[in-house]
């Protein structure tokens, strides 16, 4: 039977890199961000619904979402990122529920749902939560100095805008202490690797899933 893990962690603390190592070890991985940039195409319902919300000046001139300028409005705005949310989750959420499901029935070993926002659906019992059913919860944690350090690299922006971002989302040791599982991915891609091979044993191995000492009920509403 497939483990089901649920896969978070924050801006820059590196859970593409934790969700590529898992599968390559033989998990399926479904990833919400993927499936938001599915839904968002240029004529979709869903991109309707957010040029409505937001209006027409998030839309570039080929109807395509801009995907920066849609940021800039909802990293400043709580209320403005709860009205994106209430468009977008709930097809998010029925996507990656019916692809965990026949991942699960093709006989994957683990199946890993990539959820950036996790816990701050779960933690609130909102959006999705009903819909998710994890044998395991894994957070992916970096300290706040690296997570913006890793977004300014990769993003190009300043340090100001990097740490509004990170400071936008639940903060990771909160996230630390609602997960079953905690991936410190703050010591370089060796002592990750180590982490992950680990984890993999534990969860997908002959022992079945596990947990630690933490109480799941959170993680598993």
């Amino acid at each position: 039977m497939s483990v089901i893990v649920g896969l978070s962690g924050g801006i820059g603390s590196g859970k593409s890199t934790v969700a590529r190592m898992l599968e390559e070890r033989g998990a399926v991985v479904i990833d919400a961000d993927r499936i938001v940039h599915e839904l968002q195409t240029p004529g979709s319902p869903v991109l309707d619904e957010i040029a409505a919300a937001f209006g027409d000046g998030i839309l570039d001139a080929d109807g395509a979402l801009d995907r920066d300028g849609l940021g800039a409005i909802v990293f400043r705005d709580p209320d403005a990122r709860r009205r994106l949310a209430a468009i977008v989750h709930p097809r998010v959420g029925a996507e990656m529920v019916r692809r965990a499901a026949a991942a699960r029935d093709a006989g994957a070993p683990m199946v890993v749902l990539d959820i950036p926002l996790l816990f701050e659906t779960l933690g609130t019992g909102g959006g999705n939560a009903s819909l998710y059913r994890f044998d395991a919860t894994i957070v992916v944690w970096a300290p706040v100095a690296l997570q913006v350090e890793r977004q300014m690299q990769r993003d190009g922006c300043d340090r100001e805008e990097a740490e509004r971002r990170v400071a936008a989302q639940m903060p990771l040791a909160e996230k630390k202490a609602l997960a079953d599982h905690v991936i410190d991915n703050s010591d370089g891609l060796d002592a990750t690797e180590r982490q992950v091979a680990a984890l993999w044993d534990a969860l997908a191995g002959d022992g079945g899933p596990v947990s630690d000492s933490r109480p799941p009920s959170d993680a598993r509403s």
